[in-house]
Parts: C-alpha cells; sequence; structure tokens
C-alpha cells in the first residue's frame, strides 16, 4: 500500500530533541496543495527522514511507521487522497513510556504545535473545513496537550473513538491488538463516509 502514497514530513532537531513538524500522506498522481484530511495523534513515533538529514528546511521524503498505515488504509477506504499528520507533540520517539516520561521537561520548549507560541504554524498548517480525526491516545498523561489541541482546533465535529467517560481521550490507530487496528480502521471509515 506505501507505494500508492508519497509520504513528506519537515524534521528538525530542538535542543538536540529529534522532532517533526508535520507530515503529508499524498497519492501518488495527486496535483492538489490542499490537503483533504487532517489527523491529529500524539507524537511522530518512528517515522524518520529517508536520506538521513534531521536538519532539513523544507519536508523531505520520510519512511512512514505502522501508525500511518492505518491512515493510508482509512483514506483508501474513504477516497481521499491527502492527508495532513499534526502531532500533540513534535517529539519523535517510539517508545510511549519514554515519550510519558518526557513530557514535563518538554514545558520547557516550544513542542507543540497548539500552544500559543506556535500560532503562525498552526494557522499555516492546520487546514479548516475538511474532515479531522482525533487518535491521540487515552494515556491520562496526554490530557493537558489533547485538551489544549482541542481548545485551538475548535473543530465541533471530529471524528474519532473517544473513551467512554472522558471529554479528550481518543483511541490512537494503533492498538497492540490487531483485530483492534482493523476496528479502528472500519470504525473511522464509517464515519467518514456518513
Amino acid at each position: 500500500m506505501k507505494t500508492n502514497f508519497e509520504i513528506n514530513g519537515l524534521f528538525y532537531e530542538n535542543k538536540n530533541l529529534l522532532c517533526r513538524k508535520y507530515l503529508d500522506i499524498r497519492r501518488n498522481g495527486t496535483i492538489t496543495d490542499k490537503p483533504d484530511l487532517m489527523v491529529v495523534m500524539m507524537n511522530p513515533g518512528s517515522s524518520r527522514p529517508e536520506d538521513g538529514n534531521e536538519k532539513n528546511t523544507i519536508a523531505s521524503k520520510a519512511v512512514p511507521d505502522k501508525t500511518q498505515d492505518q491512515i493510508m488504509k482509512v483514506m483508501n477506504n474513504c477516497n481521499f487522497n491527502y492527508a495532513r499528520i499534526l502531532n500533540l507533540s513534535d517529539l519523535r520517539e517510539a517508545k510511549s513510556k519514554v515519550f510519558y516520561s518526557k513530557l514535563e521537561e518538554l514545558k520547557k520548549i516550544p513542542h507543540s504545535i497548539f500552544n500559543d507560541d506556535r500560532i503562525n504554524d498552526f494557522e499555516r498548517l492546520f487546514i479548516k473545513g475538511i474532515p479531522v480525526i482525533f487518535a491521540w491516545g487515552v494515556n491520562k498523561k496526554l490530557e493537558a496537550l489533547a485538551i489544549k489541541a482541542i481548545e485551538r482546533i475548535n473543530e465541533p465535529r471530529p471524528f474519532g473513538l473517544l473513551k467512554e467517560g472522558t471529554t479528550s481521550a481518543y483511541y490512537h490507530p494503533l492498538p497492540q491488538n490487531y483485530h483492534e487496528q482493523e476496528r479502528w480502521c472500519e470504525e473511522i471509515s464509517k464515519m467518514l463516509k456518513i
């Protein structure tokens, strides 16, 4: 499936931390400059620049991870051509537990596009008026970042699987159980087709 898409991201370093500002997944042959789907997830995980250059000033080809495969499945199911992924945090960290352990330290740097000091990035990269999927996970440690993102985005009808009894915990696209991964794609695809 990856061969059907071109994947580009803007990778950078911030205080020696490896980061990614955004990731674009575009179907091969698509000529539009504007995404038709926005996705907001936790953090960039193991996605990395294909050329190994961590200090690009423009987007470069990216090696996707398994979570992005899930987004491509949804794109195929719903005939989307161009999805942009933003994250609660730009920090690239594949292990969730390590990411959670760094959240306090990250408060000292502008690691989230949803922070007030990154408003220019947000206004340039977040496309309004198109479907938005919330999919950052349900860990309580994400709550402050999730609430900030929800407020900044201000989307009355986001798509996502909201954990029962919460207002900001949306299930991640890649749960550990394979059947749950399939279910996430199916449920999100159904929502988007209505």
